[in-house]
């Protein structure tokens, strides 16, 4: 009678896979919560500098909606929502988070203005900028990494999908050479990168969506971010979605696909996020996601009932 051996799964914490939670304790010996601000950028998807409309599932906020509010200044705005997350951990430390729009899409000296007032408060320990991959000039990338000297820092990027089709189906307006073009100026000077990706686009199959996973993984990127897409109510993709070119991923699908993924991704790459949030108010679909606990908390459990964790078929960059 043949014996099944368990292989025993790699652990971050208590957790299969490498969290961030997981990171910020590691790096700083305890809890570092995210500020989200909205520093009153716009986006040149949107101003007709490159496109107009912006991304179809881009809401009005910009995807900073649970960010601050832009009527307060920058200051005003961290006091606000750290406080609030105050509530739940009192002892925590912050990294500022630029979210709303494009937050590298202004002069040097302005950023510079908005960057280093942020730093300055206390408690702070780094900051996290949300931008596009075009929006990345030389001087601007100069002042990162000068600040990629003095803090801790990190540079969000959408990619959202590596399949053309559908970028043009969601009016991304760039590519993704431009993407990868974007990554390796960064990466020059050692600056941590996260790439954003999205399940659920139109039109996009389950084999579809894990090509984008699986090119993330061989990118030089520290950190992923995995949004569900979710519909919401005045966003351009509403029109898509009655037009039958959206389906809505259903829960189990979705948790299967980010298991899958995970498998499949550098043991050292940070996973930042693998579900989103919406406004209940304008969510129009799928309402599954509002059950955000219940979500994170299927990944755990089929991670488990699977044995296994991030990284298990990581078999390295595809040309090495």
């Amino acid at each position: 009678m043949s014996t099944i051996i368990q292989e025993s799964p790699q652990l971050w914490g208590d957790k299969r896979f490498h969290t961030w939670n997981y990171e910020m304790r590691e790096a700083f010996g305890g809890k570092v919560f995210k500020v989200m601000l909205d520093a009153g950028f716009t986006c040149p998807n949107r101003d007709g500098n490159i496109a107009t409309g912006g991304c179809t599932f881009c809401s009005a906020r910009g995807s900073g909606d649970f960010a601050g509010s832009r009527r307060d200044d920058l200051v005003t705005q961290f006091n606000k929502i750290r406080d609030l997350q105050h509530q739940k951990w009192p002892d925590a430390q912050y990294i500022g988070y630029f979210q709303a729009y494009t937050n590298t899409y202004a002069p040097v000296e302005q950023l510079r203005e908005y960057y280093e007032v942020i730093l300055q408060q206390p408690g702070v320990v780094g900051l996290s900028i949300a931008t596009r991959p075009d929006c990345l000039p030389d001087d601007v990338i100069e002042y990162l990494a000068e600040l990629n000297q003095r803090t801790y820092l990190w540079v969000e990027m959408g990619l959202q999908t590596v399949h053309e089709s559908t970028s043009q189906l969601i009016n991304r307006a760039h590519d993704t050479q431009c993407y990868l073009d974007a990554v390796a100026k960064l990466r020059k000077h050692n600056i941590r990168t996260c790439a954003h990706i999205i399940y659920g686009l139109p039109g996009e199959t389950h084999d579809m969506m894990l090509d984008t996973g699986r090119a993330v993984a061989q990118m030089d990127v520290q950190g992923i971010k995995i949004h569900l897409l979710h519909l919401m109510r005045k966003t351009p993709m509403v029109k898509q979605y009655e037009a039958g070119l959206l389906q809505f991923l259903e829960k189990d699908e979705y948790v299967k696909l980010i298991v899958d993924t995970l498998e499949f991704l550098p043991p050292e790459m940070i996973v930042h996020r693998l579900t989103g949030d919406a406004p209940r108010d304008l969510l129009i679909g799928p309402m599954w996601s509002l059950k955000k606990w219940e979500v994170l908390n299927s990944f755990d459990k089929l991670l488990a009932e699977r044995n296994t964790w991030q990284g298990k078929y990581w078999k390295g960059k595809s040309n090495k």
